[in-house]
């Protein structure tokens, strides 16, 4: 197929796209490179700079023939979606309807959307089927569900002439190789295994019991390809975790351990908890076995070590200026 992946110089994107091309699909991407790097992406990939907020910038990747549509461009920071939510509302919302308009015009017949755990917010069931209700505490969940919404209800129109097929991924926290750990406003991994390789103490904010669902980056690859093939998921939402949670205060303490720092944990401070933060997160991934004939492969224990492998590389390759710790 020929595929598009908007944010595909990301974390997420990157290893996505090499994916795709080992499976012998023509990739292009589609990427402002606020976060990502077009240095990551394979030369293979057909690269242009464009932020989905400007559908100018974006059009000429369709106008060349697409057969799908892998749409993960935004902006992922919760923290940012408080300080700054126009951005977090125009690339996040405004973005997904670009590119879905675009779909329309060009008569793209398949997107899969990157969603997320954060729309469910708190209070409801755990571990969280995608039928649970979905009451989002932050401003990122709030656009990513708005998101999510317009994405299917376009799919449902009775007007479009053809067949748009779209599924929706509902995404944990992803993490492993590749991941930002100099970035302070996303991945808590890579920020704190960060913290550790620059010698700086890492940050829990609240009382550090709030858990989240920590799924390998080679299974959320793999559930993308699943799901970009699998005409079942077709109109359905997909939760992507690992079905087990861990509290930040154990993620610290497997981190300053797999460091094989003896005093670490003295490197461990308090900050006051910030707003929009889920309490207990864990996904039900029933579905996504059902659906895709997929479950995650990667314990955490074994994920930790090829992260933490590949980030002592990274820091001995490109050492780095000391900075502010930040989760």
């Amino acid at each position: 197929m020929r595929v598009l992946v908007t944010g595909g110089a990301g974390f997420i994107g990157t290893h996505l796209c090499r994916r795709l091309l080992a499976d012998g699909h023509a990739v292009s991407v589609v990427d402002n490179e606020s976060t990502g790097r077009r240095s990551n992406l394979p030369a293979e990939v057909r690269f242009a700079h464009g932020d989905v907020a400007k559908v100018a910038e974006v059009e000429p990747a369709f106008a060349r023939g697409l057969d799908a549509i892998c749409h993960i461009a935004g902006q992922v920071s919760i923290i940012r979606s408080f300080t700054d939510p126009t951005v977090d509302l125009r690339t996040n919302v405004e973005g997904t309807l670009n590119v879905l308009q675009l779909c329309l015009k060009y008569k793209v017949p398949r997107l899969v959307y990157a969603s997320s755990m954060t729309i469910y917010g708190n209070g409801g069931a755990v571990p969280t089927p995608e039928t649970e209700r979905c009451w989002p505490d932050s401003y990122y969940g709030i656009t990513k569900l708005a998101g999510e919404r317009y994405v299917h209800a376009t799919a449902e129109r009775p007007d479009l002439g053809f067949d748009l097929n779209v599924t929706s991924l509902r995404m944990y926290s992803v993490y492993g190789p590749g991941q930002a750990f100099d970035n302070p406003y996303q991945g808590v991994l890579g920020i704190f295994l960060g913290n550790l390789l620059r010698g700086e103490p890492i940050t829990i904010f609240g009382d550090g019991e709030q858990t989240r669902d920590f799924v390998y980056i080679g299974d959320i690859v793999e559930g993308w390809v699943r799901a970009l093939q699998t005409p079942a998921a077709n109109g359905r939402v997909i939760n992507l975790g690992s079905g087990r949670s861990l509290s930040i205060n154990q993620l610290a303490e497997a981190a300053v351990a797999a460091f094989g720092d003896p005093g670490g944990t003295r490197k461990i401070v308090r900050a006051p908890a910030r707003p929009g933060e889920q309490r207990s997160v864990r996904a039900n991934v029933a579905q996504a076995k059902s659906i895709l004939g997929w479950e995650p492969r990667t314990g955490f224990e074994t994920g930790l070590v090829e992260t933490l492998r590949w980030a002592r590389a990274e820091f001995a390759a490109n050492p780095p200026a000391p900075r502010s710790a930040a989760r």
